[in-house]
């Protein structure tokens, strides 16, 4: 059922046997792109999702050219690091997706165009099942609140009064020095009480760091990066 269409055709490869496994590598891209397009609830870009198309095709025919030749493997390693160093970083899910498209166009490459299916099939339906499942994660009503602060305040108690007036929970995430060490910036993963009162929040920790810089936004776009 799993067998490959390249290992029981001739040994040259055929343009029918090449058309097979773009086809189908182009059709599962697709599927997987929809998939993540519908689970992301519309936090990816088109580009992202034309990536995840085009993928499974690119790696099937790279995968083909190779066919083998161990130096030309070796080669294409060489390529494919290199495209790591001009990529932004992502979040675990994107990253995910990614991989998801790659072992999709290695099985094509490879001729095993049902397991592929199969894959990509079984693959789909659980990404769907998860992100539709009835339970909440944390980062779903956390949100990234990061705030500027001068040197001499300490900032390990001097919000905690306002935080428990305006926070179901709070964790500081990260602290760094800024402006040559003249300030700290603290990062905070936070849950509001009430979100109406975001605003009165923000300004409460205003009067308290000397009106320099907050801010306040969606967790998932930075607390979920690998």
């Amino acid at each position: 059922m799993f067998d490959s269409i390249i290992a029981t055709a001739e040994s040259s490869l055929s343009w029918q046997i090449a058309a097979e496994c773009m086809g189908s590598a182009l059709l599962m891209g697709i599927i997987i792109a929809l998939v993540t397009a519908l689970t992301s609830k519309g936090n990816t870009s088109r580009g992202f999702i034309v990536s995840l198309v085009v993928l499974p095709a690119l790696v099937q025919t790279i995968i083909m050219m190779v066919n083998g030749n161990l130096g030309t493997g070796v080669a294409i390693m060489g390529a494919f690091s290199l495209v790591r160093f001009r990529s932004l970083p992502g979040n675990s899910k994107d990253i995910c997706s990614i991989f998801f498209a790659m072992v999709v166009g290695l099985a094509c490459g490879m001729g095993y165009i049902t397991y592929g299916i199969f894959i990509t099939l079984i693959t789909c339906l659980v990404v769907v099942l998860v992100n539709y499942a009835p339970f909440k994660t944390r980062t779903e009503k956390s949100q990234s609140l990061r705030i500027t602060i001068y040197e001499d305040l300490d900032y390990t108690t001097v919000f905690d009064d306002i935080f428990s007036e305006y926070l179901n929970s709070y964790e500081k995430v990260l602290v760094k020095t800024t402006n040559m060490g003249s300030m700290y910036q603290i990062n905070y993963q936070i849950e509001m009480k009430d979100p109406k009162k975001e605003k009165e929040f923000i300004d409460a920790l205003r009067c308290r760091n000397g009106n320099l810089n907050i801010q306040c936004g969606n967790a998932e776009n930075t607390i979920e990066q690998l």
